[in-house]
């Protein structure tokens, strides 16, 4: 081995200490204030900014138990009206709709469609007589809406709505929801995506780019948040992760993982966390994140959760009851803080989940079990 080789190694390997040894004091207050600054809850959004972000957060949701047909929404993060702005992004397809993460709706940006299908993509080699009527019919008559599928083969809504889906799964056909209309046509996928190419990515490099995107906005994640939040095998997660640390793209931090070029940001990042509560939402990009662990850390006996706290950038606490249309049935404020602060902020989080149900006329029955 040449001299020179020598010396690289011998660098390399410092430069390798180095971070494992800066990385090992990095604190979760740092941590904390750079993912709240990436998360646009630490100032507001403009609308360029709040692009960026929800194309790293898709597949976006709307608000949990929302009203039907309302577009997504990353509440509490723009300087303007989320909600209104993707409505116009829907109505010119910016967004469009489609089956992800577990089969569950989404939206996501029409110039990311070719990477959520190398994802998602289920492919139906063999579908049932059902699917295929079905099929053909949208082919040869479409685009349809489901009542004049109905009328075409007399089939039933509840016949035909599952096997609509299982062919929206594997993208042969598209469901185009541009507005709030309960009667929406589906069309033939290449119809409406001519130049779409569903194999432009295989699954592990569209992992991978989505992977990059997901650890810029949570600065550290595991590969259980991974899998909470895309819905996809462990065994998939982890190849893709060690794949990204063998290229030196993640950084390995007590069982998780942060992007190489965030440890020496993280040293010289100086800005604290500011002091807030938020109710945020169970469809939430942060919450499906961290939904596998919530869910357990403040599950009640007897209600269900309305929304999750987040207080001073950490899940903190939960308010439970029951969901209903018109306001809902505010049962009791759950939290995991110290008492002194329970005590110190409680107007502070009675406010915050009052801003998201409705307001003071609709009463919170308890706060951390003790009756108001």
């Amino acid at each position: 081995m040449m001299w020179v080789d020598i010396c690289f190694f011998i660098a390399q390997y410092e430069l390798e200490v180095q971070v494992k040894e800066v990385i090992k004091i990095v604190d979760s207050q740092t941590i904390r204030a750079l993912r709240m600054e990436r998360q646009f809850l630490s100032y507001k959004a403009s609308e360029e900014e709040y692009i960026s972000l929800y194309r790293d957060a898709q597949p976006g949701q709307s608000i949990y138990w929302n009203g039907f047909g309302d577009p997504p929404s990353l509440t509490f993060r723009a300087d303007f009206d989320d909600i209104e702005f993707n409505r116009k992004r829907q109505s010119t397809r910016k967004l469009i709709k489609g089956r992800f993460a577990g089969g569950n709706l989404g939206w996501i940006m029409v110039e990311d469609l070719e990477l959520f299908a190398a994802l998602y993509r289920k492919p139906l080699d063999k579908p049932s007589e059902r699917q295929h009527v079905l099929l053909d019919l949208i082919k040869r008559e479409g685009p349809l809406t489901i009542q004049q599928m109905k009328e075409f083969t007399g089939m039933l809504v509840k016949e035909i709505t599952p096997a609509l889906h299982r062919l929206q799964e594997a993208f042969l056909i598209y469901e185009d929801q541009y507005d709030g209309e309960w009667d929406r046509s589906w069309y033939k996928f290449t119809e409406m995506f001519p130049n779409a190419d569903l194999a432009r990515y295989s699954r592990q490099e569209s992992l991978k780019i989505l992977l990059q995107r997901f650890a810029y906005r949570h600065v550290l994640f595991d590969g259980d948040m991974v899998k909470s939040f895309y819905k996809l095998p462990g065994k998939e997660i982890k190849k893709a992760i060690e794949g990204m640390l063998a290229d030196g793209i993640f950084i390995e931090m007590e069982n998780s993982y942060l992007l190489k070029s965030d440890w020496a940001l993280l040293q010289t990042y100086a800005k604290e966390t500011p002091k807030f509560v938020l109710a945020m939402h169970r469809n939430d990009f942060l919450v499906k994140s961290n939904e596998h662990r919530l869910k357990e850390q403040f599950k009640h006996p007897e209600h269900e959760t309305l929304q999750y706290l987040l207080i001073d950038g950490e899940f903190r606490g939960a308010s439970v009851g029951h969901f209903k249309n018109g306001p809902y049935v505010l049962e009791d404020i759950i939290l995991d803080l110290p008492k002194a602060e329970i005590t110190a902020r409680k107007n502070e989080i009675l406010e915050a989940v009052y801003t998201v149900n409705f307001g003071r006329n609709n009463p919170i029955k308890r706060y951390n079990g003790e009756n108001l």
